[in-house]
């Protein structure tokens, strides 16, 4: 099986696949055709000639003047037409353009009350371009999925064929991929029988009617792109009363939990109204991390991805993992009053606002992500905030 390319979308209006256009309505003997064009189903280079002929079956009893062409259900100008005989018309076509569709473009042949006599398939295009952008990852060591783009141009306007090969570098014959379009228009899957230890050469042939293009030869072992499915388990929960703070867990991959290998992972997240993800590149090899300097009263929204590197001693950066499902949790609200006032606050609680914001800043900047010792710092700062407004109110309490 090969990859092919992706048809275009049809347009209403297009012609019909070409070999479905050439159907004859006249009534003549199995053996005879009422007309025949020549050259039948050319394949040309974008900007070729053609001169084609069409020579009717002396059964129709028609003559050259009694005919006339259409390219794509189009009528040609008669200007373009000669008569080569009683019974040949011929047309001249230049500088032709790609094929409208893959199938070919339709050049038919018609007597004078529109009946189809013949028809001939014209295929205009270019050769393939050599493949390029070969990238190939494997799911937790159990296959091989490539992608590739076709070219730096692309498109040839001509049906053409992409096959993926592979081979163990050292040893062992050619081996072609069967499952394409797994992961896109061009992608093929290897789903089993792959050897590890062992680099493989992979490589993409592309083939049209006017020639084959070969990419480079890529060579990897399985244990560099190995990636996995995302974490599982994600559970978000507040953090107490603190209402900046949301606490994010999950698990590692079950599906390496036997190998060899480190894990690194990422959190990104957003609140509820919103599309934009903020993203946490610091969380390491944890399993576990919290979220600081958020907005009190809000929904956010969590994923996480896992990239596991270092597979039995893999020197790559390993594949980052598709992000989890989202999973939603809220932090509290403020326990502040809108508005409210402290007559007796005073100077103190503009020093109070001033380190305040001062140490956020610091929070923000030395502990935003998941950064253990500067959380646990935060956490004291907010128990010894706590005694502070209660030795305060015992004071004020007292002199009462």
């Amino acid at each position: 099986m090969h990859a092919s390319t992706p048809p275009a979308p049809q347009p209403r209006g297009l012609p019909v696949p070409c070999s479905a256009a050439h159907r004859s309505p006249f009534p003549l003997s199995p053996a005879a055709d009422p007309a025949v064009i020549s050259p039948q189903d050319p394949t040309l280079l974008i900007g070729s000639s053609l001169t084609a002929t069409c020579t009717v079956s002396a059964d129709l009893r028609l003559r050259a003047q009694d005919l006339y062409w259409t390219l794509n259900g189009r009528r040609l100008p008669a200007n373009s037409y000669t008569a080569l005989g009683p019974t040949t018309l011929s047309v001249a076509l230049g500088r032709l353009n790609g094929s409208r569709q893959q199938s070919g473009d339709n050049l038919v042949c018609h007597s004078r009350d529109g009946g189809i006599l013949a028809g001939s398939c014209l295929y205009v295009g270019l050769p393939p371009e050599k493949p390029v952008n070969i990238s190939c990852w494997s799911r937790n060591m159990k296959d091989l999925t490539c992608t590739w783009a076709p070219g730096t141009e692309g498109e040839t306007f001509l049906h053409t064929n992409y096959t993926l090969k592979y081979k163990l570098r050292w040893y062992g014959r050619d081996n072609t991929c069967q499952e394409y379009h797994t992961a896109g228009p061009y992608s093929c899957h290897i789903p089993k029988d792959l050897a590890l230890f062992t680099p493989y050469e992979i490589w993409v042939e592309a083939s049209n009617r006017l020639g084959v293009a070969v990419s480079d030869v890529v060579m990897l072992d399985i244990l560099d792109v190995v990636t996995t499915d995302p974490p599982s388990d994600v559970h978000v929960s507040r953090v107490g009363d603190l209402e900046d703070q949301l606490s994010v867990r999950w698990s590692s991959p079950p599906a390496l939990k036997d190998f060899l290998f480190q894990a690194k992972y990422q959190i990104q997240y957003r609140v509820e109204d919103s599309s934009e993800w903020k993203v946490v590149d610091d969380v390491g090899n944890q399993t576990s991390c919290r979220l600081a300097g958020l907005r009190p009263g809000t929904v956010y929204f969590v994923q996480v991805r896992c990239n596991p590197f270092g597979i039995y001693g893999s020197k790559k950066a390993g594949i980052w993992s598709d992000w989890s499902n989202p999973t939603a949790a809220s932090t509290p609200r403020s326990e502040r009053t809108a508005g409210g006032c402290d007559p007796k606050g005073g100077e103190q609680n503009t020093t109070l606002r001033r380190e305040l914001k001062q140490f956020f800043g610091w929070v923000k900047k030395h502990s935003y992500g998941c950064s253990n010792l500067s959380i646990k710092l935060y956490d004291q700062w907010r128990v010894w905030l706590q005694k502070s407004h209660k030795t305060r109110n015992q004071v004020g309490s007292t002199r009462r």
